[in-house]
């Protein structure tokens, strides 16, 4: 999930674009070299393997009991009862329904954080805040924690969630970025009976495109869910790839370590250029320039897309490159 970002200077004004979205960058800066090298997301640059999958995947329609392992298996990784976890297509399409299914008049959000929850609950009605304190979130319909926060990685302790679900409607947790921290911060193990748990699979795992995500919550809410997407909200190959990635607890351990290798070169070569570290996760990395647009101008000059904030218009954050040709074009392109 990311948020909208607009591009100044050259570009500035002239696209406004979700992360990722090399087609409005080449069309903003057309000198550019290629190949773009794209740290404008918050996914890993090296994905999990797509294995080859049988012809049902895509020619059937996926059984219920595929679907039912699916969900047994994102269980195990997450900590949670099967009974209690819902696949959709992608969290996006979770962040979107359920302001449509839980109506709500008053919604409190914990920011500055990803735009879109604050944008679906608004679009369905509701009247939304966004508030700098956890503690400020107290009596509202429906409060949202981004929980590792985008951009800047800020964590809530999972004790004191808990003790604000007592204190709200309904409290929505969006764990996107949790499979980096440890499980430890994570409510995906013991959601409260007013609480729902939002957990990615293609940011850890790379695959962003294969639109899978899940809620985790109380088993009735879970129905709810489950009966409102219909019975076949996961494609096959969601389906089996999911399935078998999950499962590959050698693949996880080796891209935690790599990333947080990864997550540690980038602060050196962010620090040698100026930058002070605002925070992030070993996904992404939020920096702070004294001239954040200019920064982010110069690289886009040189094929390097980041991701900027109109509202915080001297932050930065930056994704892992995919291999060493990136990462010296970015350690260049910094040292300029």
């Amino acid at each position: 999930m990311e948020s909208d970002i607009t591009a100044t200077d050259e570009g500035r004004g002239r696209f406004t674009y979700h992360g990722g979205d090399l087609a409005a960058a080449r069309s903003a800066y057309p000198g550019a070299p290629e190949p773009w090298v794209d740290l404008s997301t918050g996914i890993n640059p090296i994905p999990y393997a797509v294995p080859s999958l049988p012809m049902d995947a895509w020619a059937a329609l996926p059984s219920a009991a595929a679907a039912r392992a699916l969900e047994a298996a994102a269980a195990r990784a997450y900590g949670a009862e099967p009974d209690n976890i819902v696949g959709a297509p992608g969290t996006e399409a979770l962040i979107q329904w359920l302001p449509r299914l839980h109506r709500a008049r008053r919604v409190g959000v914990l920011g500055f954080t990803y735009g879109d929850h604050a944008r679906s609950w608004r679009s369905a009605g509701a009247e939304v805040d966004v508030v700098d304190d956890l503690a400020a979130l107290e009596g509202y319909d429906v409060a949202v924690v981004v929980n590792p926060n985008n951009p800047d990685g800020r964590l809530v302790e999972p004790d004191a969630l808990v003790r604000l679900a007592r204190r709200v409607g309904l409290l929505v947790v969006d764990e996107a970025f949790a499979d980096v921290v440890s499980s430890d911060w994570s409510l995906a193990t013991r959601p409260p009976p007013n609480g729902l748990v939002l957990r990615s699979f293609g940011k850890f795992f790379g695959l962003a495109g294969l639109r899978l995500g899940f809620a985790v919550t109380a088993t009735d809410r879970a129905t709810s869910l489950r009966a409102a997407f219909g019975p076949w909200a996961v494609s096959g190959p969601a389906v089996a790839v999911g399935t078998r990635a999950f499962a590959d607890d050698v693949w996880a351990s080796s891209s935690l370590t790599r990333l947080a290798q990864d997550a540690g070169r980038l602060d050196v070569l962010l620090r040698d250029a100026g930058a002070v570290l605002v925070g992030g996760t070993t996904l992404y990395r939020l920096a702070e320039f004294d001239d954040a647009a200019g920064t982010f101008d110069a690289l886009a000059h040189a094929g390097l897309l980041t991701r900027p904030f109109a509202e915080r218009p001297r932050w930065l954050r930056f994704g892992l490159p995919v291999d060493e040709a990136a990462w010296q074009r970015l350690s260049g392109a910094l040292r300029r």
